[in-house]
């Protein structure tokens, strides 16, 4: 089943490529959805997929910048359908 992961990082998450490798590793499994930069730091991000997809996505990006990420606060929603790609939003 689809769902929507709306995902709020903090810790040392910008400034570090972490919006290029988000976006990478959900272009390679075909995850619709986007990321940005917040003004207070934090990193959010939107990311529809079926489930078991979405908690791998999440677990490479948790692996990667596990030195980075103090804390990623994540709201699993119902898909909306409304995302083809991923996009970095600025």
């Amino acid at each position: 089943m689809k769902k929507q992961a709306h995902v709020y990082y903090s810790g040392r998450v910008q400034g570090i490529g972490f919006r290029y490798a988000v976006y990478d590793i959900a272009s390679r499994s075909r995850i619709g959805g986007w990321v940005k930069n917040l003004e207070d730091f934090r990193v959010e991000a939107v990311a529809e997929a079926e489930e078991d997809i979405l908690k791998i996505f999440l677990e490479e990006i948790r692996r990667r910048f596990f030195q980075q990420i103090e804390n990623a606060d994540i709201e699993w929603l119902p898909a909306t359908g409304e995302f083809r790609d991923f996009r970095v939003r600025y």
